[in-house]
C-alpha cells in the first residue's frame, strides 16, 4: 500500500465514556480479517477501546484484559475475535509455542495490546490504534498499514 495515501483519522475523547461509546458504534462497522495493534501507555484505555468493539459486535459479558491468559477469544454470532494482551509475554518465541498463527485468519478480528512485544513473530496490522493523553481525555489515533485496514478507517470516517 502506498503509505502517502493512508489518511490517518484522529479522535479526541473527553473521557472513558466517551470513547467506549466510539468503539461500540464503530464495531457495528468492524469487517472481519483485521489485525488491530492497540498502543500506548499503561491505563491509555486499551483494554477500554477493545471493550466497545467487542460489546459493540455482541458479546453480553465481561471483557477483561487477558494479561495472563495471553488471549481470549469472543466466540460471537458473525464473527469471533481474539483479544491479545502480550504485556507480561517474556519472549515473542512463547507465541509460536501457543500456535499463534492459527488465530490469523479472513474470519477474524485480533485486537492486540501490547504488539511490540510479540515483534517478529504478529504478522503486520492493518490498522494501528495509538492512545495518547489528550487534555483530560484521550487522542485515539488510527493508522492504516493495508489496503483493507484504510478500508476500514475510511468507513468509520464516513460514519
Amino acid at each position: 500500500m502506498n503509505r502517502q495515501h493512508a489518511a490517518p483519522l484522529a479522535l479526541n475523547f473527553s473521557d472513558e465514556a466517551a470513547m467506549l461509546e466510539w468503539a461500540t458504534a464503530a464495531a457495528r462497522l468492524l469487517n472481519p480479517g483485521l489485525v488491530i495493534h492497540l498502543i500506548g501507555d499503561l491505563g491509555m484505555g486499551k483494554t477500554t477501546l477493545s471493550r466497545g468493539l467487542i460489546q459493540g459486535l455482541g458479546h453480553a459479558g465481561n471483557v477483561k484484559s487477558p494479561t495472563y491468559t495471553l488471549v481470549e477469544p469472543y466466540e460471537l454470532p458473525d464473527i469471533t475475535v481474539y483479544h491479545f494482551d502480550l504485556y507480561r509475554l517474556a519472549d515473542p518465541e512463547e507465541l509460536e509455542f501457543m500456535g499463534v498463527r492459527d488465530y490469523f485468519s479472513p474470519a477474524t478480528v485480533c485486537l492486540i495490546e501490547w504488539p511490540e512485544k510479540g515483534q517478529g513473530v504478529l504478522p503486520q496490522a492493518d490498522i494501528s490504534i495509538n492512545i495518547t493523553q489528550w487534555q483530560l481525555g484521550r487522542r485515539v489515533s488510527l493508522v492504516a498499514a493495508s489496503s483493507n485496514g484504510q478500508a476500514q478507517i475510511n468507513s468509520w470516517r464516513a460514519a
